[in-house]
């Protein structure tokens, strides 16, 4: 089955595993390439939405997956059970909420081999829970699709809180050690939309000037990281 770039990078952050529980499947179009491609033997579809659950159950009757992938109706991890999948992926979502569904399925994440996250924004959010809270970040990828860049991390539960410069909320530590190809070019992207933002801001209350200068630092500290790329 033919997927987005984006989708395939997801895809390939997994490893061979009998399970893989996809999050706010959608269409279902992870699970199916999943199988298709045998990676895993078998899959979950779970979405919050009814309408994205009966696409995803077609899609997959459409590739004769039925006996294979499992879809399921229900809020974040609430479908799922421990251990059932070693592998959870949640992708297409603000990293605000797959904070949230982290948090509310700490059980599930504790006992997944790992949990494959692809923020669509506040990803910076997203990385400094995952430092806070016990989680060790394995592995992330970068790409551009539709002219977007997509960021993709790779996870596992290990309880270790890790200290780390707030740098590397913004940026992941695994693409300036891998010295990924796109690096350069999305940290550039970063400071330009944090300009764009500084400019947009015309209050002159407390909490605009204090958001300013929160924004003035990241892009110092983006600026410094492109020195160092």
């Amino acid at each position: 089955m033919e997927i987005s770039l984006r989708l395939k990078i997801v895809s390939s952050m997994v490893d061979n595993c009998e399970c893989v529980a996809d999050i706010g499947t959608d269409h279902g179009y992870v699970p199916i390439y999943l199988v298709e491609s045998k990676v895993c033997k078998r899959a979950i579809a779970s979405d919050i939405n009814k309408g994205p659950v009966e696409k995803a159950r077609f899609n997959i009757k459409l590739h004769g997956l039925e006996n294979k992938i499992d879809v399921r109706l229900g809020s974040g991890l609430a479908s799922i059970k421990p251990g059932e999948a070693q592998y959870v992926i949640i992708a297409g979502m603000g990293g605000n909420l797959i904070r949230d569904i982290i948090i509310d399925g700490m059980e599930i994440f504790k006992k997944a081999d790992a949990l494959i996250l692809q923020p669509m924004r506040n990803s910076e959010v997203l990385r400094e829970y995952i430092y806070k809270s016990g989680f060790k970040i394995i592995d992330e990828e970068l790409c551009i699709d539709e002219n977007r860049f997509y960021e993709i991390i790779k996870i596992r539960y290990d309880n270790e809180r890790q200290e780390v410069d707030s740098i590397f909320y913004e940026v992941g530590k695994a693409l300036i050690d891998k010295k990924h190809k796109l690096l350069l070019k999305f940290v550039r992207s970063k400071i330009e939309s944090y300009n764009k933002i500084i400019l947009n801001i015309k209050d002159n209350t407390e909490l605009a000037r204090s958001r300013k200068e929160d924004l003035c630092n990241k892009i110092k500290k983006l600026q410094e990281l492109i020195e160092c790329i």
